[in-house]
């Protein structure tokens, strides 16, 4: 990181501002709301707060919990929202609030596994008007943001556009990450000084930089990455195309090694069976060169459904497991229907 990237961090750090349901008006549409005024809200940011309770054997429970809580943007006005995907995953009911405290059911539109969105609809009128919807192909680092969850806004600043590598079979090539650090950025909006809408919050990481310095911040799933699928998701609730093979394993890299660190209940890594430990070589006998190889051979061996290949180490020595993928979309429990 550069002295005057430190700086800058450090100075935002400084002056982060959170207003709860009320932040000042700006003095022009480019300068971020003030502190102390109250024509401001982030309703008029299109934000309202998003709770969802999931299915009773929800098998995103045992790591996301049934009880879930963020911020959603609206986008059209038939109450359309976005928000970060796993609020709304295997979710029973999903309820938005503005921030004047009125509340209206929704309902589940999409989940799209690939870029990590999701979308739900109002059962009712939202008295919000939608987000500009902006290009965050061209936001630069260094670009002064708004970071806004349900109870306020925050100044932020982009640090880096880089890969982001998940540990749950995920991967972003085109990331947004901000520094400093802040509250309730589960699915909130990232705005820029136009306040149009750039992308929307899914992570807090400890190295925003990516650089091993440590500085706290976030990334933000970009809204370009909507753009391709947003018709396909709301005419069938899932994106065109053959679903990508999921296994159902949870790994980390070390020194280019992908080993398991986790692998999910009745998953088809359990059924094969892969193991807790297992450092997981190769794919289809090709040699692996950590987790990003591993997602982008896995994801380019065909459609779900088919039978993978894992050489593994374990015991001291490699083994072939055979898995038969499948689509992520069918281990989720659905809402039950009466």
């Amino acid at each position: 990181m550069t002295p005057m990237l430190r700086v800058a961090c450090a100075v935002l750090a400084t002056c982060l501002v959170a207003t709860v349901a009320a932040a000042a008006p700006a003095t022009s549409p480019s300068e971020p709301p003030a502190p102390g005024r109250h024509e401001l809200t982030v309703d008029v940011l299109s934000v309202v707060r998003l709770r969802s309770r999931a299915v009773a054997d929800a098998r995103s429970a045992a790591t996301l919990g049934r009880e879930r809580e963020g911020t959603g943007v609206v986008i059209d006005d038939n109450g359309l929202v976005l928000t970060i995907g796993y609020l709304i995953l295997e979710s029973e009911t999903v309820e938005l609030s503005t921030a004047d405290g009125r509340t209206l059911p929704a309902t589940v539109v999409a989940y799209d596994a690939a870029t990590g969105f999701g979308l739900v609809r109002a059962l009712g009128k939202l008295p919000i008007k939608p987000a500009t919807i902006g290009e965050s192909a061209g936001l630069a680092i260094r670009e002064p943001v708004f970071i806004v969850g349900f109870d306020g806004v925050a100044r932020g600043l982009v640090v880096s556009r880089r890969r982001f590598v998940g540990y749950w079979e995920y991967m972003l090539d085109d990331a947004i990450f901000t520094a400093p650090a802040t509250v309730n950025w589960q699915g909130a909006a990232l705005l820029d000084r136009e306040q149009r809408l750039l992308g929307i919050g899914s992570l807090a990481v400890p190295d925003s930089l990516g650089d091993g310095s440590g500085v706290a911040g976030h990334m933000f799933v970009p809204i370009d990455r909507l753009k391709p699928v947003l018709g396909d998701l709301l005419a069938k609730g899932h994106a065109s195309g053959p679903a990508r093979p999921w296994l159902g394993v949870s790994t980390q890299e070390v020194e280019g090694n992908v080993i398991v660190t986790r692998v999910s209940d009745g998953s088809p890594a359990e059924k094969a069976p892969i193991r807790v430990g297992d450092v997981i070589v190769a794919v289809g006998g090709q040699t692996l060169t950590g987790q990003a190889d591993f997602y982008t051979r896995l994801w380019a061996s065909g459609p779900a459904g088919r039978e993978i290949g894992l050489d593994v180490l374990r015991d001291g020595r490699i083994q072939r497991v055979v898995v038969k993928s499948i689509d992520r979309e069918a281990y989720y429990r659905p809402k039950p229907t009466f």
